[in-house]
């Protein structure tokens, strides 16, 4: 399987940033997922600050950050507990790319040109995105 990089998300922003690929460390691409308050808002969540999350098949060495000013310390992935990273997060930034592919693609147009010169030129609208 393909590493899926190397990831950042800001519970509290609702907020899954990309550093790698795409996006890089100085740059990171990052969605604000909305429309989703059970998932952001259970309690698995409650003192987490942010995830720092590196898809290398070595969990213990991702990290947790707790809620500043809360009890509690930073935790490894593992000692969090909190499930499937990529089906949790990853899944959800994929899908907010590719509407935002699709929406670069709608949205770059030539003057009088057609849909199958616009195809030639970009190729083809995307219909799916994996990182």
């Amino acid at each position: 399987m393909a590493t899926h990089g190397n990831w950042t998300v800001i519970i509290s922003e609702k907020k899954i940033m990309k550093k790698t690929g795409e996006g890089s460390i100085e740059a990171p691409i990052f969605y604000k997922i909305t429309g989703e308050d059970s998932f952001w808002n259970d309690s698995k969540f409650d003192n987490i600050h942010c995830i720092h999350y590196i898809d290398d098949n070595n969990d213990d060495n991702d990290l947790v950050e707790t809620v500043p000013g809360t009890i509690g310390r930073n935790l490894s992935w593992v000692e969090a507990n909190l499930g499937d990273f990529a089906s949790q997060f990853i899944t959800k930034w994929d899908a907010a790319h590719l509407v935002q592919l699709q929406s670069n693609w709608d949205n770059d147009n030539v003057e009088d040109e057609t849909e199958s010169e616009k195809i030639s030129r970009l190729g083809a609208r995307p219909t799916s995105y994996s990182s």
